[in-house]
């Protein structure tokens, strides 16, 4: 075996069985970001055989601050496919795909067939729940994190557990984004490590399982926090994204993004409100065609659909127009 893997070999807790099974894995990881970066970086050197890395992203210079794979060189071209060169430099006896495209209704479920394990490190409600419901479906892990300026968490979902569905049926209204609230790159390399340290866990077997875990960090005041879901109850029923070009002529669709962010829609007739205009008019709304909630994230959405729900409004479907 190469001197390489020789100072994780050497624990217990790994050994050459352990490695062997490191080597061949597959894992999913959607996002090569601020999270996606430590991600794969840590799971190449952990000799993780096989990584799929999914963005559609291109490396902008704001990224350098907190995504160390890139650098000024790299600036225009696609994450996905500099992720990939950068790790082979690294490791070049791993197995790395780039697939340069976002996400989609259409593309999640092939995409996790590839893979013993996924990793979400993309940070998008809807990408969250696309993957939860993909991998709750075929009972595969899944590691999620996100984290907005100075604070974040980091969880392991389905694969025989709950799924994030089941933990987080409910979206906040006020979520930021890094781009409005900022973020502290080291804030962002402590979850991604945590995440990548979570899916090395489950790919070793590990005992107890990190399943069922969330485990929370706040860098202003470095304290570790996060709590058990085991046994959490997985939902009913519950409101899916599609992708935009499953929207049909006969549905209402409504945009909820304002015109300062937006003026036009993809959608010809769609309606123009936001999440509190659209819950004023709930009452009103027709009961016998599909309506489609529309955003950039899927934040948006998810919210409205829960205040329609509320309103026994259940004909309901998600896009996320990115």
């Amino acid at each position: 075996m190469s001197d390489r893997y020789a100072r994780q070999t050497v624990l217990g807790d790994v050994g050459p069985a352990g490695q062997a099974r490191l080597a061949a894995a597959s894992v999913l990881v959607v996002g090569a970001g601020g999270l996606g970066c430590p991600v794969l970086q840590y799971l190449a050197g952990a000799g993780v055989g096989r990584l799929i890395v999914v963005d559609h992203d291109v490396v902008e210079e704001t990224n350098l601050h907190r995504q160390p794979l890139y650098t000024m060189q790299d600036i225009g071209k696609p994450k996905a496919e500099c992720a990939r060169a950068a790790l082979l430099r690294f490791n070049p006896g791993l197995a790395i795909e780039a697939a340069v495209e976002r996400l989609t209704p259409q593309t999640v479920a092939a995409l996790v067939a590839k893979a013993d394990l996924v990793v979400d490190a993309a940070d998008s409600f809807a990408v969250t729940y696309m993957l939860s419901d993909a991998c709750h479906a075929v009972a595969k892990p899944l590691v999620s994190a996100s984290v907005v300026g100075l604070s974040g968490y980091a969880g392991a979902f389905c694969g025989g557990g709950p799924s994030y569905r089941a933990v987080f049926p409910d979206v906040a209204m006020d979520g930021g984004t890094c781009a409005t609230m900022g973020v502290l790159g080291t804030a962002v390399a402590v979850l991604g490590g945590l995440q990548a340290h979570l899916a090395l866990h489950l790919l070793l077997g590990l005992e107890p399982t990190v399943l069922g875990r969330v485990v929370t960090f706040d860098a202003r005041t470095l304290a570790f926090g996060g709590f058990g879901f085991g046994g959490t109850p997985e939902p009913d029923t519950f409101v899916s994204f599609i992708a935009a070009d499953a929207v049909r002529p006969a549905d209402l669709v409504v945009d909820l993004r304002g015109l300062d962010e937006a003026p036009q829609s993809p959608f010809a007739g769609a309606r123009r409100l936001d999440v509190n205009q659209l819950t004023e008019i709930a009452t009103q709304l027709p009961r016998d065609k599909r309506i489609v909630l529309c955003c950039r994230s899927g934040q948006r959405a998810l919210i409205a659909a829960d205040r329609l729900r509320a309103e026994g409004i259940e004909n309901l479907a998600l896009v996320a127009l990115g």
